[in-house]
């Protein structure tokens, strides 16, 4: 029996417990309890309250009830006229009426109120049914995307779905983003990888989709690939016009990242009509220093980061781009390789070729250049790879030998270096290409922990800050220290030496801290390359339309007579049918094109912020050197995104008989014209090509 009353009890309090609806039903029930008492009470009374009822026009249906809701009932209607049992009954029924229905009728709105106030302090009221964007799962960069999708869209609302407390997700993003924007953003509660919370939220009506999760959660990658399978299960049993433009999907593992880049795993998505978007928080960042070239303060004002190759816009300069990394973290691994893919040069005047040079310090350099060496074999297969040991005093080299012959006809060249950054050692290293005037060196300072960074970067050799290197510092939130020391340096002031002659000579200079930049800070890592991805589309759009038996794109007077709207619409048209690999292809080789711009603008003796020229046609000579550089590029982009160099009997230029055959070869990432320039046939007409259309480039994404 007892067992049975509490299983009552329990139904009764989840009733209860649930919406307004089913609390006013019980409310109307007890009512109707308490009005059949209030009836019976009256005719069990001695008097005859219907006669009373006629008498004073009250309908005798209506007397029960106003006994139990009318406050001044007794009062107003009979208490001076009744007495005995009739007085008695009356009384029970008013009291419980106040008791009961007044009481409860209080509290049920006080407690629905309560209720809505704290579902939606938790994150359980729904709100958006269309034309918003869902960020599945929470982590430090959602502010980040948040302001990103604001700025292009200051109209739009933002839902953040997230099983962590609603209500700590809230006061983090309050310390993050600005009030302005914090109140286009909804944050529900539920979890990403349950299908049942994507109704509530109408996914399928969302313009776009970024699943996050929690980066510093071990299973993350998988839980989001996870997720975006449930989303596609879920979005293929609607048969609606409207689905979400893309899927930004966040991978925190670079090696997973670079996997789907050029792997159709989400063909799925790519059947849906949806674009699918890896994202990796290290190589947005890398993009950030090395092709926006900008960072966002934390007072919301963009700053610029320097160029890494200023001094090659002189080409009476004939130096080396350096790039030195301290620490090998998965940051400065992600920006080593973007820059492996972004820096590329004409050839020096004398001809040799104008390489780029990555070094990595790490006292653990011996057991981390095998790692980044297999990671990237089949670049390394080509490419010798460098390794010094300056931690015992010795500075002979250990060279990885490629595997195939020629070999070394990459523009890149990487060097691992074991060694403290404190260490004698090193800092005498450091010291000699401070001063070197064959470098334009930049310094990366990008360990995972953020007080080394610092206490590194405000204790370098002399010559570093006297020669005005860049400094790069990795910090993990905010921009705030490192920036203003650089801005309270960043002026001219007055330094005197005294020459040979015993004279006294007055030189302009910065202070010791004028060029040190922070990177790698969580909120401000998510940036879109909307801009970049037009570009992509146009090089698409020229290799989709070229013509491939002489290998010539699209004549340009055609493409002048043809309506912008018209070329976007195609554009967009081969764009959509793209593989994820050819799609990230031509992404990189619009990322280059700022570079290419300002060494052109550097040949033509222009300054770097001279825009006047930038779409004129290019030179003969012009389209030499650019061609050179591209099929460059394009050597390094294939190796380091899996593609491998064929083998001399999977080779078309080495067996012209099967050339046909062989050339599909590219579909299993096997490529023949991974070999140098002047190695190409007619097929390099296809780079001399893409550097001639740079100006229309220009022309058709100026805004």
């Amino acid at each position: 029996m007892k067992k049975r009353q509490r299983r009552i009890w329990l139904h009764f309090d989840r009733i209860l417990s649930h919406d307004l609806l089913k609390q006013t039903a019980i409310l109307f029930a007890i009512l109707f309890v308490l009005f059949c008492l209030s009836f019976l009470l009256l005719s069990l009374s001695d008097f005859d309250w219907e006669v009373f009822c006629c008498k004073n026009r009250i309908h005798k249906w209506l007397l029960p009830l106003y006994l139990l809701i009318d406050g001044n009932s007794l009062n107003s209607i009979y208490m001076g006229n009744v007495q005995g049992w009739m007085l008695f009954s009356s009384i029970v029924i008013y009291l419980l009426g106040v008791i009961v229905f007044n009481g409860m009728i209080i509290s049920v709105l006080t407690n629905t109120i309560d209720r809505r106030v704290k579902e939606h302090r938790d994150g359980m009221i729904h709100y958006l049914k269309s034309g918003h964007y869902v960020i599945m799962g929470y982590d430090e960069i959602v502010s980040s995307i948040i302001e990103s999708i604001l700025e292009k869209d200051s109209k739009a609302y933002v839902l953040l779905l997230t099983s962590s407390s609603v209500s700590d997700v809230k006061e983090q993003l309050q310390r993050t983003i600005s009030n302005k924007h914090l109140s286009h953003v909804i944050v529900n509660y539920g979890h990403r990888l349950s299908v049942e919370y994507y109704k509530d939220i109408y996914l399928e009506s969302a313009e776009e989709i970024y699943i996050v999760g929690k980066r510093s959660l071990p299973a993350h990658d998988a839980a989001n690939v996870e997720c975006v399978d449930n989303i596609c299960t879920y979005l293929e049993r609607y048969s609606v016009k409207e689905l979400p433009n893309r899927i930004t999907c966040v991978f925190e593992n670079v090696d997973t990242y670079t996997t789907f880049m050029t792997t159709e795993i989400f063909g799925r998505v790519k059947k849906l009509g949806i674009d699918f978007v890896p994202y990796n928080f290290y190589s947005a960042w890398a993009r950030q220093v090395l092709v926006l070239r900008q960072y966002k303060s934390a007072t919301s004002e963009h700053l610029e980061y320097p160029s890494l190759y200023r001094d090659l816009l002189d080409e009476k300069e004939e130096k080396q781009v350096h790039l030195v990394f301290v620490g090998t973290s998965t940051l400065a691994m992600a920006i080593a390789v973007e820059a492996a893919h972004v820096l590329h040069f004409p050839r020096y005047r004398n001809g040799s070729m104008r390489k780029t040079l990555i070094s990595f310090i790490d006292i653990n350099a011996d057991k981390e250049m095998p790692l980044f060496v297999t990671r990237n074999r089949h670049l390394f297969e080509i490419q010798s790879c460098t390794y010094r040991d300056l931690s015992t005093g010795f500075t002979d080299k250990d060279i990885v030998t490629p595997k195939y012959s020629p070999n070394n006809f990459l523009d890149v060249d990487f060097e691992f270096i074991k060694g403290d950054v404190f260490s004698h050692s090193v800092q005498e290293e450091l010291r000699c290409w401070a001063t070197d005037g064959t470098q334009c060196l930049s310094i990366f300072l990008a360990m995972a922990d953020q007080s080394r960074n610092f206490a590194i970067g405000m204790n370098m050799p002399d010559e570093i800050y006297e020669n005005e290197i860049p400094l790069f510092i990795r910090q993990d939130r905010s921009d705030n220290f490192v920036t203003n020391l650089r801005i309270a340096d960043d002026k001219q002031q007055k330094k005197y030496v005294i020459d040979k002659d015993n004279n006294v000579i007055e030189k302009e200079c910065k202070g010791r801290y004028a060029n040190i930049y922070p990177i790698g800070m969580t909120n401000v890592a998510f940036g879109t390359d909307e801009k970049f991805e037009k570009i992509a589309k146009l090089i698409n759009y020229l290799y989709s339309t070229a013509n491939y038996e002489s290998y010539r794109f699209t004549d340009m007077s055609i493409l002048d007579s043809m309506t912008e709207e018209n070329i976007w619409h195609d554009a967009e048209k081969y764009w959509t049918g793209l593989s994820v690999a050819n799609k990230w292809s031509s992404m990189y080789c619009a990322y280059n094109i700022p570079c290419r711009v300002d060494m052109l603008r550097a040949i033509r003796g222009l300054g770097s912020d001279d825009v006047s020229h930038d779409m004129d046609c290019l030179s003969e000579d012009e389209l030499r050197e650019m061609a050179v550089v591209e099929h460059n590029r394009w050597n390094v982009e294939k190796l380091l995104m899996g593609f491998r160099k064929a083998m001399p009997n999977e080779d078309k230029y080495e067996n012209d008989d099967y050339a046909g055959l062989l050339s599909k070869n590219k579909k299993l990432f096997i490529h023949h014209d991974i070999r140098p320039y002047e190695d190409l046939d007619i097929i390099r007409n296809l780079d001399v090509e893409i550097s001639r259309y740079i100006p229309w480039f220009i022309k058709m994404t100026k805004s």
